[in-house]
């Protein structure tokens, strides 16, 4: 899987953001400080993020950002494809260009299986499982596969973020 620092650390932002909200607005700085994220960098994500209407600003002093919505109701693939991330096992580009000079290899459909399946999974992890550290593989229900395949209707995408390539 090919899931760069962007989408980490937006998690992992995420994750800090819920834990320290409970006095008010979280500001960057006291992120940066905590995860070792530059300043500069999570300008960035939280630009993202928040054009996503997973997070809102607060201006003024004792301003900072604070989530949206409940961490309950915030899914993992969601922050990772709100900062552009995709989460892709293969090495194509798109349906058009394979890997080996235009062509599919003869791996693709097993990669992209596995992509699909990553990205079922981080599409059933809410950012409150992680943060309250609920994540064993023996108790979590993903949605059904059927949603996650590429064919599938957008109607029957409920549960299903985005498509994965």
């Amino acid at each position: 899987m090919r899931l760069t620092s962007k989408g980490r650390y937006a998690v992992s932002a995420m994750v800090d953001l819920n834990k320290n909200c409970e006095h008010g607005p979280v500001t960057l700085a006291s992120i940066s400080e905590r995860q070792f994220i530059s300043l500069s960098y999570l300008e960035q994500l939280f630009r993202r993020l928040r054009e996503e209407g997973l997070v809102t600003s607060v201006r003024g002093p004792g301003g900072g950002y604070k989530l949206a919505r409940p961490a309950s109701d915030i899914v993992v693939s969601e922050i990772i494809t709100a900062v552009n991330e995709s989460i892709r096992t293969t090495l194509c580009e798109d349906a058009d260009r394979g890997c080996h000079q235009g062509s599919r290899c003869d791996t693709h459909q097993l990669w992209n299986a596995l992509g699909r399946h990553i990205y079922r999974f981080l599409d059933t992890i809410t950012l409150e499982d992680v943060c309250q550290k609920n994540i064993y593989l023996d108790t979590i229900v993903l949605a059904p596969v059927e949603n996650y395949l590429p064919d599938a209707e957008p109607v029957a995408m409920e549960g299903a973020r985005a498509a994965v390539s």
